[in-house]
This record gives C-alpha cells, sequence and structure tokens, in this order.
C-alpha cells in the first residue's frame, strides 16, 4: 500500500489544479477546470483516455511469467505500469481468467498499483477501474467478498429495497478494493427463454418491474461512490444468438422498443447512471444500415443522447466480440464507434490497432480533436463525481472493514431467502421432515463454477443441508448424464428417503429428463432444483415438487436449502413466465406465480 506521502505527493499536483469537491461529499465537475486540463493534453494522451483495457497479472508491476508473456502477445507491454506509460489508458478492466482477482487485498494491492502507474505521469489522471459484478452467474471477484443472488433471482424477490442494498453493500465492497465502475445492472428485458446471452442476468421480463429494479440497484452503487452502468442499450432481451460468437438481429418494431427494451434505460437516465453500455446487435426498426448499435449514430446520438437526453459516458460492450467484428476490421471498429456518440472503447482485441487507428483519424480529419474533447469530459466528469482526483487509493484496513463482513454476508443471505421460487408442492411434499425423510441423496446437474461458488450445486446443497440436521450425500451426475451415471442415481436413491436433483437447462429429451423419470420410477419423493433458468419445470410434469434458484451459487443454493428444510418459506414470484412444453404459445405458469407454505 502506498503510504500518506505518496498519495499525496502524486495527487497534490492534480487535485491543487482541479480543486474538485471534498472526499466527503463531492462537488459538481468543475467544467472549465476540467476543460482547461484537457487543453494541456497531447492528443497521444486524449486518445489513450477513450479505451478501457485488460491486462494480465495480479501485480501492477510484477506479475508472474506467464502473465508477461501474455501481455507481450497480446498488448507488446510486459504489465499494467507498462501498459499506461505506453497508451496512457484511461481504463482498466479486471477479469478472473486475466488473474487480477486472487483477493482481496491482492486486488487492492493491482488497484493501487494502476492508480500510482497512472498519477506519476505528466498530467497524472486517476483510472476508472472497471469489471463485471452482476452477482449470480456473473462475477469477477468472488469469495471472501460478499456474493448476492443474481438479477433473475432478484426480480424474483421483486423488492427495489433489496436491490438498493445489493448495490451499496457491493458498491462499498469494489470501492474498498479500488474498484470504481460495475459494468452492472442488466437493463435488459429478456422475454426470449431461448436467449443465450442475457436470460437469468435479466431482472425479467416485465419492463417496469426491471426498469424499479435497475434504477434501485444505480442508485446502491452510486451511493457507494461505484459507477453503475446499465447495459445493453438499446436492448439485448429478445434474441436468440450470443453477441460473443454471431450478430444478432431484434426485429422489434420502433413502437415495440418503446414500450419494452427503451422503459429500463429511462429508468437508469431518471435514476442518474453514471454509464451506459452499448450493444453489438443490429436493430433494423432503430437503425435501417445494417450496422451493429454500438457503430450506430442514428441509436447513440439520436436516440440516447437526443431522445432519452443522456449526457453521461457510453461505453461500447467489449469490441472484442464478433457482433461488432462482423462487418467492420478491427481499426474501423473503434473510429465508428466515436463517431456513433461513443466515449469509451472497451477490451478492443488488439490496442495497438485500435489506438493508432484512432490517432490516425484524427490527424486524417475523419476525427476532430474536439470530438475527442466531448468524450474527455465526460470521462473526467465521472472520475471526479467518484472523488477520484481526492481518493483514488484503496487501504488495507478498508478491506477489512469492509469486504465479506459478516453482516454483509447476513445481508445477502437475507435478500437470498426472498427469491427462492415454489413452482410445484404437491402434496404437501415441502418441506422436507428431518424424521421422514432424513436421508438425502442429492444428485444432478455440476456446470461450471462461477465465482460465487465453493463446488458443484450438488455438493453445496448437500452440504447445507448436512447444516440442517439431514443426512445428506452428494453424487454430481452432470448436465448430460450417462445410463451408466443415471444407473448409478438410481441404485443410490434406493438408499435414501428422498432425492434432490438439481436440473440445468433441461430441454426435450435431454438426459436429465431421463435421470428424474428413472428416480421417480423408484417410488422416492422427488424435489427438482432448477439452478439456472426457470423453465425446466415444464419438462419435469411429474415432479411432486419443484424450485427456481435462478442461479447456482451458494447464496441462493443455501437459501434453496433452507426452503426444502422449513427454516424459511420461499417468497419468490416468477419474473419471467414458463410455457408449456408441449405448447409454447400457452402460459403453464405466469409472471407473479409462486407458491407458499
Amino acid at each position: 500500500m502506498p503510504s500518506r506521502r505518496t498519495v499525496l505527493a502524486a495527487t497534490a499536483g492534480v487535485t491543487a489544479a482541479l480543486a474538485l469537491g471534498t472526499p466527503a461529499h463531492a462537488s459538481p465537475p468543475d467544467d472549465n477546470k476540467l476543460r482547461s486540463l484537457i487543453s494541456r493534453m497531447t492528443l497521444e494522451e486524449k486518445v489513450g483516455q477513450l479505451f478501457v483495457m485488460r491486462v494480465y497479472g495480479h501485480s501492477a508491476t510484477d506479475p508472474d511469467q506467464a502473465d508477461i508473456d501474455a501481455n507481450l502477445k497480446e498488448i507488446g507491454v510486459r504489465t499494467a505500469a507498462e501498459l499506461i506509460a505506453t497508451y496512457r489508458v484511461g481504463g482498466i478492466i479486471y477479469f478472473t481468467w486475466a488473474h487480477n482477482t486472487r483477493d482481496p487485498h491482492q486486488i487492492a494491492d493491482l488497484s493501487n498499483g494502476i492508480q500510482r502507474a497512472s498519477l506519476t505521469q505528466p498530467r497524472g489522471l486517476p483510472v476508472l477501474i472497471a469489471t463485471d459484478q452482476e452477482h449470480g452467474i456473473v462475477c469477477r471477484v468472488g469469495k471472501p467478498a460478499t456474493l448476492f443472488p443474481g438479477a433473475m433471482a432478484m426480480g424474483a424477490g421483486g423488492s427495489r429495497r433489496d436491490a438498493r442494498t445489493l448495490g451499496r453493500v457491493s458498491g462499498a465492497e469494489l470501492r474498498a478494493m479500488g474498484i470504481n465502475q460495475d459494468y452492472s445492472p442488466d437493463a435488459d428485458v429478456n422475454i426470449n427463454p431461448a436467449n443465450p446471452v442475457i436470460g437469468v442476468r435479466s431482472f425479467g421480463a416485465d419492463p417496469e418491474a426491471v426498469a424499479g429494479l435497475v434504477a434501485a440497484e444505480v442508485a446502491g452503487y452510486q451511493s457507494a461512490s461505484v459507477a453503475a452502468t446499465s447495459k445493453h442499450f438499446p436492448g439485448h432481451g429478445d434474441t436468440a444468438v450470443d453477441s460473443h460468437y454471431g450478430f444478432p438481429v431484434i426485429t422489434h418494431s420502433r413502437e415495440l422498443w418503446e414500450k419494452l427494451d427503451a422503459v429500463p434505460f429511462r429508468a437508469a437516465v431518471r435514476a442518474g447512471i453514471d454509464c451506459i453500455m452499448t450493444a453489438h446487435i443490429q436493430f433494423p426498426a432503430l437503425d435501417d444500415s445494417g450496422d451493429p448499435a454500438t457503430l450506430s449514430h442514428p441509436i447513440l446520438t439520436g436516440i440516447l443522447r437526443g431522445e432519452l437526453g443522456y449526457d453521461g459516458v457510453v461505453v461500447t460492450d467489449s469490441l472484442g466480440m464478433e457482433g461488432v467484428r462482423t462487418k467492420y476490421g478491427d481499426d474501423r471498429v473503434p473510429v465508428l464507434a466515436l463517431k456513433a456518440g461513443v466515449d469509451q472503447l472497451l477490451n478492443p482485441p488488439d490496442l495497438p490497432v485500435a489506438w493508432n487507428a484512432v490517432l490516425k483519424a484524427v490527424q486524417d480529419g475523419e476525427l476532430t480533436e474536439a470530438r475527442l474533447d466531448e468524450s474527455i469530459l465526460r470521462i473526467l466528469r465521472l472520475k471526479s463525481r467518484l472523488r477520484l482526483f481526492q481518493q483514488p487509493y484503496a487501504s488495507d484496513r478498508g478491506v477489512d472493514r469492509t469486504v465479506g463482513t459478516r453482516e454483509h454476508l447476513a445481508v445477502a443471505d437475507r435478500i437470498a431467502e426472498r427469491t427462492t421460487t415454489l413452482l410445484v408442492n404437491d402434496g404437501h411434499l415441502l418441506p422436507l421432515s428431518r424424521h421422514t425423510h432424513r436421508k438425502v441423496l442429492v444428485v444432478g446437474a455440476d456446470p461450471a463454477s462461477p465465482s460465487g461458488t465453493t463446488g458443484p450445486p450438488t455438493g453445496v446443497l448437500a452440504a447445507a443441508l448436512g447444516e440442517l440436521g439431514f443426512t445428506a450425500t452428494a453424487l454430481s451426475t452432470g448436465t448430460a448424464p450417462s445410463g451408466a451415471t443415471i444407473a448409478k442415481a438410481v441404485a443410490a436413491a434406493q438408499d435414501a428417503d428422498a432425492v434432490v436433483v438439481a436440473t440445468y437447462n433441461v430441454t426435450a429429451g435431454n438426459a436429465q429428463q431421463a435421470l428424474v423419470q428413472q428416480l421417480l420410477a423408484t417410488g422416492r419423493p422427488v424435489v427438482a432444483v432448477a439452478v439456472r433458468n426457470p423453465y425446466d419445470v415444464a419438462q419435469l410434469p411429474s415432479v411432486r415438487a419443484s424450485l427456481a434458484t435462478y442461479s447456482w451459487t451458494d447464496v441462493e443454493l443455501r437459501a434453496a436449502a433452507r426452503v426444502i428444510a422449513g427454516r424459511v418459506a420461499p417468497r419468490g414470484r416468477l419474473p419471467v413466465p414458463v410455457q408449456r412444453a408441449d405448447d409454447p404459445a400457452q402460459e403453464l405458469y405466469p409472471i407473479g406465480y409462486g407458491l407458499s407454505y
């Protein structure tokens, strides 16, 4: 951690020059002083401020050799400090796979190293350090940080107060680790059950309900001096294509967009959202050019800036995704994004190519320096509002006092208890009795674990039930169990009083269906727990009890265990409709459906 003397030395020049607010209550940014700062920046510094870049390593100056090699291969620099010195990037994004997020103190040290590297440059500026901490299935910072239910689970809970609390607590923990921008909450209205990229990352299918929860989380995060980012504008909730790997087309009319997709984004703008992320989708009703929204002047400047009246920071989704690279090369994408109205260029696949393309576009007159200044002013305003000119650094004490505290963990558990949704309970099978159903076999899916997990769902559920007085055994059967695996589970069920099956995106003819049917044939009571999409229940019509958790993170699975054991009553209500498996045009369970004890 930097000493107080180092902090003061690194920030004194900028703070004295800008005099922007106080650490406790930041004043509104002074545009005249910010413009004066911009006027002293070189063109190369201005170009750098527009980029938010990945970098490998747990340390800004001393990463592992494998991370040095990865940085040299992908970026042409060795470390985060060299990245900043070479390209003067205005932002850094943390990823688990880039080894940025090992533990809270390491994250704080990395953040401090990045800030120190930038603040000691000429006209040193603090860095926006961002990550995707959506909770649920998308989390970059794992335990011992506090992990909350994901968006669709929060939609099932339906509490704006809980959403605001999530933002406030998570924001406080992120800020304590030096992360000052979160690419959350997701503002997409997910109306397509087959959506492969949004799904449970959305609060649900009701635009007004989604809007209320988006605004609440925004308020929570920003009260903790962390920039919230709603995504993916103009709306990614009705697609069957993942924009990471393809180029989705949204066929909504302009009228439907106004009534559906636009509603949460309007709410975010009214809530004072700091940042909005673009979508790499084609939306012909809003722009018939065939360009992705990220590169669309009619969508970003005409609608977002003009019609919605938004003047905050606009950031692209990752420029390494296929949805934005289908039509143009990596040298054209960043230039076209800026011409469309973007402020921040996120994670280009080849930074030297992207950085030099923007520089050349200004030198050749395709982009004006004044256009860059508009975006840099928005970015500096955001840094000022976040008090980064006064308080850029994290501290060990702040980490210890804030991250993963007993109080925060208890809050997350209580919120999770309000999200578990009971869809079927024939014959009042649930709650299970420790006397009648003492021996419980937990079988089922074991999807790749997000950061909020300590193991496969079967193991987490079994451990939680064991702590609640049951004798629980875990047997992971996977998402596509073989005949031999199913036979093993059936044999194990013979010695159990009840069976809990964790299911994961069950479809017609899926082997998970066969597993459940053969377990039912044993005569043992079977409880199905859908650990991702809540639609599994439509494919399992014979089960006597069915729950939806919307994710397989520990906090949600522990809450489900308490519901199964009767320690708490289920309170969640479906935030999306579940269609009949034999007739998708008909609803099996509508939005708002949910049972209780």
